[in-house]
């Protein structure tokens, strides 16, 4: 982990990068499909689903208890986002829409001030601020 500066632009503009994004969403898509099938079960996403820490507490806020139930249901609900078609896989293009949606998102929440950030080694990201780096 680091900490960063970004803001919006930053994100938006790499995820209108499209070799930049293509390449980062198809390494993470590659690095998650660990049986080689060319589609995403929800066993393969479970891992990055929870890396998204929708559960963390912040600003003093007491923390949410959720039941082993609750939370099955949460990260199922997680993974329908993904799979726009409910096949029960997701295919890299589906992925890779809501890849871009979640990451303009993040864009649009930012705006155009910076902010400083932590952000992880290989992350989305971390991808972002390392283009805007190189330039």
């Amino acid at each position: 982990m680091s900490v960063e500066i970004l803001d919006g632009a930053t994100i938006r503009e790499f995820v209108e990068d499209e070799r930049a994004f293509n390449g980062t969403v198809e390494e993470r898509f590659a690095s998650l499909d660990t049986n080689g099938d060319g589609l995403l079960s929800y066993a393969e996403m479970a891992k990055e689903l929870m890396s998204l820490r929708v559960l963390e507490t912040h600003f003093g806020v007491d923390e949410v208890r959720m039941s082993p139930d609750e939370l099955v249901h949460l990260y199922r609900g997680l993974f329908a986002r993904f799979d726009h078609d409910g096949n029960g896989t997701v295919e890299m293009e589906e992925f890779r829409a809501e890849m871009r949606e979640m990451m303009l998102a993040v864009a649009n929440g930012l705006g155009f001030l910076p902010v400083r950030m932590v952000v992880e080694e290989g992350s989305f990201l971390k991808r972002a601020v390392e283009r805007e780096s190189a330039k």
